[in-house]
């Protein structure tokens, strides 16, 4: 097929290095204007970028696409036989929904119609989930509803961050989108409409999606920090600093109080919900270095019974 391609990040890279690999021309890529980010504002290029000029195709930035004249009048006059769009973090307007034979067929990191939205993956995980998956679909004009053509699965182990999910979903996502292009061309996909009573959203993540509640069990706390991983993690206040938490894991016991802790020896839990208990394995101060557990409570002089988030 003729495609172009949209999309931006690390997790889009497989999927355009797949379509290629299987022979399709791709004869744009589509991607997110360079950044400037960090306390040096050093420019970053987007992944896929990256990759396109190594393959040496095409590349165009926008800014914005809904109406951009420039960009309708490049893409009508390659007449892509299908828009694939992977991360991309844009909202295609009706015009490219309109514009190729085959449809914009988007990659999305979850099993539809649970969680829609900018951060599927990271919600999955917060979420407790066990399994998650890939679905390419066809898209429409609404978030994430639009007919599903396949989908995959993989299983989420109980210690695995949204990084690691990740790194499954990546490569799986990239070999079904190869497989929706070789059966929407041979004609052997039947679209299925989603059950949209059914559906959950996973809302672009926020900074305070990081502060941990310490009225919710051990188990939910722990899963949150699995799943906000890079970012926004798990942070709280000690001593009226925020303390961030780079490392937990969920400990025994049943006595906890919410957002109370504990110290045995070189070990440092906190209570949650239920009588529950979290180990905090690796924290940060405000302004420190991250540190174990036991270089914190030793250069801290952490007590029993001192309170988290006040």
């Amino acid at each position: 097929m003729k495609l172009v391609f949209c999309g931006t990040p690390e997790f889009a890279v497989p999927t355009l290095e797949a379509v290629i690999s299987a022979g399709h021309e791709v004869a744009l890529v589509v991607t997110q204007p360079d950044r400037a980010a960090g306390r040096g504002l050093e420019v970053h290029v987007p992944p896929v970028k990256e990759v396109a000029l190594k393959h040496g195709l095409p590349v165009v930035q926008p800014e914005k696409i809904k109406n951009n004249a420039e960009l309708r009048t490049q893409l009508e006059g390659i007449a892509p036989d299908a828009i694939l769009v992977v991360a991309y973090g844009r909202i295609i307007p009706q015009w490219m929904l309109e514009l190729p034979r085959f449809g914009n067929i988007n990659l999305h990191g979850s099993l539809l119609p649970k969680y829609r939205g900018a951060a599927p993956i990271q919600w999955a995980v917060a979420c407790g989930e066990v399994v998650t998956g890939v679905t390419t679909m066809r898209l429409d004009a609404g978030l994430d509803t639009g007919d599903m053509l396949l989908a995959a699965v993989c299983p989420i182990g109980q210690e695995e961050t949204a990084v690691d999910v990740y790194g499954c979903l990546a490569p799986l996502g990239a070999e079904l989108m190869v497989e929706t292009l070789k059966r929407l061309e041979a004609g052997t996909i039947c679209p299925e409409v989603q059950d949209h009573s059914q559906a959950t959203l996973a809302p672009i993540l926020k900074r305070e999606d990081g502060l941990v509640d310490f009225s919710r069990t051990a188990k939910e706390i722990y899963d949150r920090w699995r799943g906000f991983q890079p970012w926004p993690g798990a942070h709280t206040t000690l001593r009226g600093k925020k303390l961030i938490v780079g490392k937990m894991h969920m400990a025994k016991g049943t006595d906890g109080e919410a957002g109370v802790l504990m110290v045995d020896g070189d070990v440092l839990k906190v209570g949650c919900g239920n009588g529950s208990l979290v180990g905090l394995d690796e924290v940060q101060m405000e302004g420190k270095k991250r540190m174990s557990a036991a270089e914190f409570l030793r250069g801290y002089q952490v007590k029993s019974g001192e309170r988290l988030g006040i």
